[in-house]
């Protein structure tokens, strides 16, 4: 659909002016990975879309620190998913050569430099340009006036322009909420959750008040009881050991020694949160720290990290890079938790104060670690070898742009996903297979700390890692109760724990393609996002190579992935592996007559030729 002619008037509301400009086929609140997919979607199905970001900048965390990407298993989630990996790889063969080191460290295209995640997205964009508008320095303020609703649809948001100052208002047909707070769904008055649930809500693994060792057993205190405790965030670093590009970064005009005072004894008694200090004794550790007072070159205690690993977790990115994480080992890194616990439902005045508070709370560390006579001199002199990259960031003094929400409301839909729908019920077997899948996807339950540390505990509440498997997602995910014409692709409907793998941008991207072409299914169809045919979304989804099911041995550029993606979802193939050149075995007939009420004869055919019969009869 083109773009109706641009008309300007002004509207008097609520004693003020306001500038109201073109109705889009999408309006899209966030240019987050999710919210840029879903406009690229929706623009390769012929639908226009506006994209309102509240900053300078669009990409959202991948072009903020985030460049080693969380993905469990590569080839789970493909699409336009895909499509990116595949551009960084590119450009990074362009740029450096094939065989290049920076080729090498991209590791395929999953790792890369925030800036050439920027370029990424502008290189997937510019061809949709005419069908995409993109207006920066927008802020959604989720309040219910700043939305209008009739009938359980939203006819129109109201947007403040943080350069004029002024407020703008937008309509469109479907609107998208990739914010990763849930800003907009929640004016719209869609239920949402924050918070841990209970074990007994829904038998989750890890639910509410948990304490567990990184890679080993939960420990004493973990009640597994529902609380409104929040997972902590901070800032994805982009660390260079470089000398030519390394800046060491100053004292904060607001230090706080005392935030970082626990670290010394860590460092000098080598104390870390994970499995390994079951076998570390006292005596072990009064040695350790004579050692290092004595002038020891590192740690002594088995599993310790040092340097600046003790502080941080690093993944090489190229261009001697780093993607700096918080270190999970830890009991004090670069997150922050407890205080970030308004953010979901605060304002943006209080939000940027909060991000200024994590801006000068991380520089403090590291100037911490690397300055402060009461560590080692070997342990500060570790952390010196490490800085901030001189070329990246360089309008905000080389420090990333955006705070790492790792989680906000979780907007209820008309699924809510558990950890039960990333875990299989029996070894070797798949997690729950949703027929209206709209991605696979695969990564661990993850989630931070919810707590500072507290007096002598060795591990931090809401911390942990539990294994899951290739999942499928369903549509109800992204789809609210009440609201006609809303999709939720970042601010997902999930349980804490199941929100705590669904949270990757692998995953956000994924939910992001599938609301885009959901979104133009419905305009197509004249048809309400409740009522559209999830099949006709699943189609068009194939058509672009997005994988909804994951099967080990047939890829997207099979000539029969769409056909096995089909029969997958509609039952016929449980297992991870599709074999289509292997002979059916009896079982297996007996279960595809029944299931298909189609006869064949098995003794001479393999599975393919049976799967591709039954497919062209039920399809």
């Amino acid at each position: 659909m083109k773009k109706t002619v641009l008309y300007f008037f002004l509207l008097f509301v609520s004693g003020s002016l306001i500038a109201q400009t073109q109705k889009y086929d999408l309006v899209i609140v966030g240019g987050t990975p999710g919210g840029i997919m879903t406009a690229i979607a929706a623009s390769r199905e012929g639908k226009t879309s506006l994209i309102l970001e509240r900053t300078d900048y669009i990409g959202g965390l991948p072009v903020n620190g985030l460049g080693a990407t969380d993905i469990g298993t590569r080839g789970a989630t493909t699409g336009l998913f895909k499509e990116f990996v595949d551009h960084i790889y590119a450009y990074y063969k362009e740029t450096y050569g094939e065989n290049s080191p920076q080729a090498k460290v991209c590791s395929g295209g999953y790792h890369f430099e925030p800036n050439v995640a920027a370029k990424v997205f502008d290189r997937m964009l510019q061809p949709e340009a005419k069908n995409i508008t993109i207006l920066r320095q927008r802020q959604f303020d989720a309040l219910p006036q700043n939305i209008q609703i009739t009938d359980g649809n939203i006819q129109s948001i109201r947007i403040y322009n943080r350069q004029t100052k002024k407020p703008e208002e937008y309509t469109g047909k479907i609107f998208i909420d990739a914010t990763y707070e849930g800003d907009l769904g929640a004016a719209a008055g869609v239920p949402f959750s924050l918070g841990r649930e209970g074990q007994n809500e829904y038998n989750e693994i890890g639910a509410g008040k948990v304490y567990k060792l990184w890679e080993g057993p939960e420990i004493e205190g973990s009640t597994h009881e529902a609380d409104k405790a929040l997972q902590a965030y901070n800032y994805r670093l982009c660390l260079t050991n470089d000398p030519a590009n390394r800046l060491l970064p100053a004292k904060p005009a607001h230090y706080k020694r005392s935030d970082y005072v626990s670290l010394i004894d860590d460092v000098l008694l080598g104390r870390y949160a994970g499995v390994g200090m079951l076998e570390v004794t006292v005596e072990m550790q009064q040695a350790n720290k004579k050692h290092l007072q004595e002038g020891g070159a590192q740690t002594q205690i088995p599993g310790d990290p040092w340097g600046i690993a003790k502080i941080s977790n690093q993944v090489d990115v190229p261009n001697r890079k780093t993607d700096s994480n918080n270190q999970h080992l830890a009991l004090i890194s670069t997150d922050l938790p407890d205080e970030n616990y308004p953010w979901p439902t605060a304002g943006w005045k209080w939000r940027d104060q909060f991000a200024q508070r994590l801006q000068e709370y991380t520089l403090g560390l590291l100037w911490f670690a690397q300055n402060d006579p009461e560590l080692p001199e070997s342990f500060r002199n570790a952390c010196r070898e490490w800085g901030l990259s001189k070329d990246e960031y360089q309008d905000n003094g080389n420090f990333p742009r955006q705070v790492y929400v790792r989680e906000g409301r979780r907007l209820q839909g008309e699924h809510i996903f558990t950890a039960n729908d990333a875990r299989p019920a029996e070894e070797g077997k798949r997690p729950p297979l949703y027929a209206n899948s709209i991605t696979a996807s695969h990564y661990a339950l993850d989630s931070h700390a919810v707590h500072k540390r507290e007096g002598d505990k060795i591990a931090l509440d809401g911390f942990f890692s539990y294994s899951s498997a290739v999942y499928t997602v369903p549509y109800g995910v992204i789809l609210p109760k009440n609201v006609n014409n809303l999709l939720i692709p970042v601010p997902a409907s999930a349980t804490h724990v199941g929100f705590s793998t669904l949270r990757m941008e692998p995953c956000w991207m994924a939910l992001g393609q599938a609301a885009g072409t959901a979104a133009s299914v419905a305009i197509d169809r004249k048809e309400s996002l409740q009522k559209v045919n999830v099949e006709e979304i699943q189609s068009r989804l194939l058509k672009q190579h997005a994988t909804l099911i994951y099967f080990k041995d047939i890829k997207t550029g099979h000539p029969d992935f769409e056909m096995t993606q089909y029969m997958g979802l509609k039952g016929y193939l449980p297992d991870w592996n599709v074999r289509l050149d292997d002979p059916v075995d009896a079982d297996t007939a007996r279960e595809w007559t029944e299931k298909s009420g189609i006869s064949f004869n098995a003794s001479t055919k393999t599975r393919g030729e049976i799967l591709k019969s039954i497919y062209t009869l039920i399809k």
